[in-house]
């Protein structure tokens, strides 16, 4: 079968692995006139690495391997610490924190020669009885047997194949760099919780440090020209690590990322289209569930190509395997953090404090418990 894939981020070049190796024809179809290399470091949960595992993308010496995920309060003092690699030990596969650029050299270097074509933006989809076509905006034609739309959370696919508008505001930003770590966080995610919002470290390998911060962000503000300053005043007061990492970097390093959402749909595209990735169910990337749950659609996808019959039903029951868990990832990501309001109270320091009475084993088996829900993979 001869697939076109929309966009050449992780989930579009993950996909055309996956599809490659299972003896489909790939072309990729990326608008930017270069592979996007930047957008800071990706946390991979055990699913995640297990299913770029299967696709044979070799992670080791990429990033950091994580050992513990801790969770603190404002003040540094922690409240719980997760085994990750008893996780590992038990799934098979460990999690990690990749520089995204590194992912997507590492997914596209496994590719024929000329499977990718930069500068391809799509701007016509469809999908005849027989099959797909495509045109760009330079007025090329492409033709194939399926889609697979992977073209990020403000999706041409998605538009033209489902209508609808754009994914909403949630009402928070997400400033965050990849940056020279200022001390050694070593094999440890931490994640600092208070009234204010949240804040988190992990290395990234090679002596980088992934950091962000979430905050309230209303819909129609302008840009942050001075997003450090913002972060200063917000964030005052809070433990050492918080200082340590704003006084070590410059008002240029840091981005900040409105955090959106997309309602995900009962279906997933239409004929012989499907969505992927964001362009699917597009999530605010708290607890990191955006680019494990695209490769979840990955392996799904392929397999749904593999074993179902008709293409055009393809839709169906790929749809249907995926939605649950997409779903409750993205409501999870969009509900378990308050950086306003009422809900900010079960941040606060006392009953932040009070949750550490939970046995870590208990906690470690209860995120266990949830990365299982999310995935069909471990």
């Amino acid at each position: 079968m001869r697939v076109l894939v929309v966009g050449a981020g992780i989930g579009g070049l993950a996909a055309a692995r996956g599809l490659i190796a299972a003896g489909h024809e790939v072309v990729v179809l990326e608008q930017a006139q270069e592979l996007r290399l930047g957008g800071g470091a990706v946390t991979l949960w055990c699913n995640g690495t297990a299913i770029l595992g299967d696709l044979g993308v070799d992670l080791e010496g990429a990033g950091q391997r994580l050992a513990t995920l801790r969770l603190r309060t404002a003040s540094g003092r922690t409240v719980l610490d997760f085994d990750l690699e008893a996780l590992a030990e038990r799934f098979g596969s460990a999690a990690r924190v990749v520089p995204r650029g590194s992912l997507i050299t590492l997914l596209e270097s496994g590719l024929p020669e000329g499977t990718v074509r930069l500068g391809a933006r799509v701007t016509d989809v469809r999908s005849e009885r027989d099959g797909v076509r495509v045109r760009t905006r330079a007025g090329q034609d492409y033709s194939g047997d399926f889609l697979v739309g992977a073209d990020g959370v403000h999706s041409r696919v998605r538009s033209l194949v489902l209508g609808g508008g754009p994914a909403a505001l949630t009402g928070v930003a997400t400033c965050q760099a990849l940056t020279p770590a200022p001390f050694d966080p070593g094999s440890v995610t931490t994640m600092m919780v208070g009234r204010q919002g949240d804040f988190g470290f992990m290395g990234a390998g090679d002596g980088l440090m992934q950091w962000f911060f979430d905050v309230p962000w209303s819909p129609g503000a302008p840009p942050e020209d001075k997003p450090l300053e913002m972060l200063r005043r917000r964030f005052a007061g809070w433990g050492g690590p918080v200082a340590r990492v704003l006084a070590s970097v410059e008002n240029g390093d840091a981005e900040v990322f409105p955090h959106t959402r997309h309602k995900v749909p009962l279906r997933w595209g239409e004929g012989r289209c499907v969505l992927l990735g964001d362009a699917a169910h597009g999530m605010p990337p708290v607890m990191a569930q955006g680019t494990n749950q695209a490769l979840e659609d990955v392996a799904t996808l392929v397999d749904c190509l593999d074993t179902v019959p008709d293409p055009a039903a393809v839709v169906r029951v790929y749809s249907s395997r995926r939605r649950r868990q997409a779903a409750l990832a993205s409501t999870l990501a969009s509900h378990s953090l308050a950086v306003s309001g009422p809900r900010t109270f079960m941040q606060s320091e006392y009953l932040m404090r009070m949750n550490g009475s939970v046995p870590p084993r208990l906690a470690t088996r209860g995120l266990g418990r949830l990365l299982r829900t999310l995935s069909s993979r471990i």
